[in-house]
């Protein structure tokens, strides 16, 4: 079949990769990265998993060839900002270096093609449990690292009826009372913290849970993750933003499409969001 088109767009966020955690969908990653044209490309952390690698070495290749992926970018002129998160908080040492075209931050502002000034920050400073308690946060990654596990024997049942990927760490983390309670939280923390910031918004990751919404006229953005969702972002060359779940994209292909990829959106324009 022949090979289509890349997927070509002004920016790119991804973010939670943990390159170094066995539950990370570095393959996929990689589909997505080879699909993709973009000017800038936007690591909001946790990019490679330092705590689990100290825990239990593992690097298969695959995570070597995701590394070499972006800086492959890099080499033909994409912009690359990677600002780091807790668990890749070595990189924070490098905090103001540049290499070519990559660059690392402790936050960025982006403006996009249509004006809005998007602030990009992993957004860990706001978990009191990661700030305050790095034995609680790494019982908390123990116990995330056990589900996902089972994640993928649930999954690898459904498979054998030809049913896509779900994830149950996902579902039970959005139906317990504590964890929604915990995410709305966040979310308002950062909008409040860009309004403070005077941006137009914010796009952060850290919780692993992909949204595009406005909180009290600020944007929010959390680009997703890698382990669970398989989820980034897009900002198309006007500046509509856009959520893409790679995953639910590759789930939906039709052959008679000659693998045109399609994506399930959240868009920006909320006239959309209605008419949805």
């Amino acid at each position: 079949m022949p090979k289509t088109s890349p997927i070509r767009v002004r920016s790119v966020w991804i973010s939670d990769v943990h390159l170094g955690f066995k539950g990370c969908q570095a393959d996929k990653l990689l589909d997505f990265l080879h699909s993709v044209e973009t000017d800038y490309l936007f690591l909001v952390g946790d990019i490679i998993d330092f705590w689990s690698i100290r825990k239990s070495p593992y690097w298969p290749q695959s995570h070597t060839n995701v590394i070499r992926s972006i800086l492959g970018k890099a080499k033909h002129n994409t912009k690359v900002i990677y600002v780091p998160g807790n668990h890749d908080e070595q990189m924070r040492d490098c905090v103001g270096h540049v290499f070519g075209n990559l660059e690392i931050h402790q936050d960025y502002v982006h403006t996009t093609a249509d004006g809005k000034k998007l602030l990009i920050m992993h957004g860990d400073e706001f978990d009191v449990i990661v700030k305050h308690s790095r034995l609680l946060a790494n019982l908390g990654s123990w116990a995330y690292e056990k589900l996902l596990s089972l994640n993928h024997v649930v999954n690898r049942f459904r498979n054998l009826f030809n049913m896509s990927y779900w994830s149950l760490a996902a579902f039970l983390k959005h139906k317990v009372k504590n964890a929604v309670s915990y995410i709305g939280s966040f979310e308002e923390a950062l909008a409040q913290f860009a309004q403070e910031r005077g941006v137009d918004g914010v796009v952060c990751g850290h919780i692993h849970h992909a949204e595009i919404r406005d909180i009290d006229g600020v944007l929010y953005c959390n680009d997703g993750d890698w382990v669970e969702s398989c989820t980034a972002m897009f900002e198309h060359p006007n500046g509509e933003l856009e959520m893409v779940y790679w995953t639910a994209q590759q789930d939906q292909l039709d052959l008679a499409l000659e693998n045109q990829p399609q994506v399930v959106r959240e868009t920006t324009d909320q006239d959309e969001r209605r008419a949805a």
